[in-house]
């Protein structure tokens, strides 16, 4: 055989060892969430100024008064026992309601209750008219206890954050998640939430002072942010894990050519 066709055989190993390698290479369909979302569905989301209460919110409702034997009807405990080799303790908690599929709670003495769709304080000064029938000048309290938010993507910690004041902005969120990593896409941050039953999207701009005056800036319970890899990432992702030892056996692949061509 020719030297001039050896070299062209061993030319061609190296081409297609090297279209291979590349061959298998991730695309950025496999890095990307939410990439078939129709664009209908973006900015679709209503002005957000203040939390409203939905389906699987967990409530505490305290009431108070001067004479507390008047509220004690309104606050039943909940108590859990804890036992030991030694002896057996309550501990005393405050009752949970959660807001069923129709928006409703059952609370002592006043008996169903439509919560869903009301802010703290319009549930607020609703109980408090309510329950003033049986108390004088009675002060409610209510805390939502799972205010949750959830961040993903290109953060340096991504999870799913427990919210205790119930007030947080997208960037507060970020933050509790470590900010975005130097992959993170910033003018691509996705935020998802659920509104009647469907899941609904609209996208942030990071890099424009104006994301602060966006209706959704403030989030709501369970809400999702992602944040979109940039193509740096997506680039580096694509390189296949192998890639030292097909760079070794293709520059072997040259040595051996080099040495029967002479």
């Amino acid at each position: 055989m020719k030297v001039k066709q050896i070299k062209q055989i061993y030319l061609k190993i190296i081409i297609v060892t090297i279209i291979i390698s590349f061959s298998s290479c991730t695309s950025s369909k496999e890095i990307i969430y939410f990439q078939d979302e129709p664009l209908s569905s973006l900015n679709s989301l209503e002005i957000n100024t203040e939390i409203v209460y939905k389906p699987n919110d967990l409530l505490t409702i305290n009431v108070s008064a001067l004479d507390p034997d008047t509220v004690r009807p309104f606050n039943l405990p909940v108590i859990t026992n804890s036992t030991t080799t030694l002896n057996v303790q309550g501990n005393i908690k405050m009752q949970t309601y959660i807001v069923d599929k129709e928006g409703n709670i059952d609370f002592p003495v006043l008996g169903p209750i439509k919560v869903g769709g009301l802010t703290r304080a319009q549930l607020t000064l609703y109980l408090k008219e309510r329950i003033s029938d049986y108390v004088k000048d009675p002060i409610i309290n209510i805390r939502l206890t799972n205010f949750t938010v959830t961040v993903l993507g290109e953060v340096n910690g991504p999870g799913t954050y427990t919210i205790e004041d119930e007030k947080i902005s997208l960037l507060e969120a970020i933050g509790l998640a470590g900010d975005l990593t130097i992959h993170g896409k910033r003018e691509n941050v996705f935020l998802i939430r659920e509104q009647d039953g469907v899941k609904r999207f609209t996208k942030f701009d990071l890099t424009s002072i104006n994301v602060v005056n966006s209706p959704n800036f403030y989030l709501e319970q369970n809400d999702v942010i992602y944040v979109e890899p940039n193509p740096a990432k997506i680039r580096s992702a694509s390189y296949n894990q192998n890639y030292v030892i097909i760079i070794s056996a293709v520059g072997t692949l040259a040595t051996i050519a080099a040495i029967l061509v002479k």
